[in-house]
């Protein structure tokens, strides 16, 4: 077991060097940078000198090629320092750790519901498989699939802020919190937050609703038509138990890996969704990080987001023993 994870960590920083070294070239060639970015939204008539400008480039080592500001940018990662965000001129670990809650909030929230609520579904799934119900809510799984997430966003905004107007139905527009938040009771804030919670989490769950159930119901079909469930059957074992206890259990397998591929997306936020709903996350710090060709930043995420990329596969391939006896990596 130690030889296995220490050859895969080994093959993973080799890995996280390829990732970060291919988009730093990338958001290096990008048209622009962050001083004409910021140039473009200043006033015409206050535009600074090319001497000015090459002056800021060499200040903010702009002035370097790209691979030889990788490396900088890799030794001073090594001594655990993201650099500065161009964009809020702050600590870019101190930036994207202001979005890791709202973010989490959300992900995790939907992800929870999600899983509650697929499992069931893929069960009740399998047990009914071929009948009129089954097929029904195969059928509404599907639409929900097929529908991006944006979509279905923007016409719950019209209906729920635009159609329910001025009725108890209606519900906020975007943000994560009302103008008037800190004057509420510790009481009002929560339903606050949960009244903005509603829209983005109903969006964020029901696409993994849908992809979580089908995956348990195709691993399920697979499992049931074994020797082994004929033989619990034979042996007088009830549906719930069949179905729960020996089933369920043989399908963890895929399910822990699919679990384990989950875990980058908890915090690489939902970048759409937090653009529509203005949720203060992840997502939408990678997109106006990109936007404004705020370089330390962008590195950061991507650094966080392979790492927890990587571990999460790591993971899930260190659990296949824990679900599977018959799995070793000695």
């Amino acid at each position: 077991m130690l030889s296995y994870f220490v050859r895969r960590v080994c093959i993973g920083a080799i890995t996280l060097l390829l990732i970060t070294f291919m988009i730093y070239g990338l958001i290096r060639n990008m048209p622009g940078t962050p001083l004409t970015m910021d140039l473009a939204e200043t006033d015409p008539s206050r535009q600074i000198s090319d001497e000015d400008l090459q002056r800021l480039e060499r200040i903010y080592g702009l002035d370097r090629h790209w691979s030889v500001a990788y490396f900088q940018w890799l030794g001073n990662v090594a001594r655990l320092d993201m650099g500065r965000s161009f964009r809020e001129k702050r600590p870019v670990t101190e930036v994207i750790g202001e979005r890791v809650g709202p973010t989490l909030l959300l992900s995790v929230t939907s992800l929870v519901l999600a899983y509650l609520l697929a499992i069931p579904m893929g069960l009740f799934a399998t047990v009914r498989s071929g009948r009129t119900d089954e097929r029904i809510l195969s059928t509404v799984l599907y639409m929900l699939y097929s529908v991006p997430a944006f979509v279905t966003a923007l016409l719950l905004l019209n209906l729920f802020y635009v159609r329910l107007e001025g009725t108890i139905f209606q519900l906020p527009l975007g943000g994560m919190t009302s103008m008037q938040y800190d004057q509420l009771s510790a009481l009002g804030k929560v339903w606050d937050r949960l009244l903005h919670m509603i829209l983005p989490v109903a969006c964020a769950t029901y696409t993994g609703l849908a992809y979580y159930s089908r995956f348990v119901k195709s691993n399920m079909e697979e499992v049931i038509r074994q020797d082994y469930i004929r033989t619990a059957r034979a042996k007088g074992v009830g549906p719930f138990g069949v179905v729960v206890k020996h089933a369920f259990r043989n399908t963890l397998i895929p399910f822990v890996t699919l679990m384990g591929l989950t875990l980058p997306g908890l915090l690489s936020g939902f970048v759409i969704l937090e653009s529509i709903f203005t949720w203060q996350g992840m997502g939408l710090l990678f997109l106006d990080s990109i936007t404004n060709r705020d370089y330390p930043t962008i590195m950061g995420l991507t650094f966080m987001f392979s790492v927890l990329t990587l571990a999460g596969q790591l993971i899930a391939d260190l659990l296949y023993a824990f679900v599977d006896p018959r799995v070793t990596y000695s």
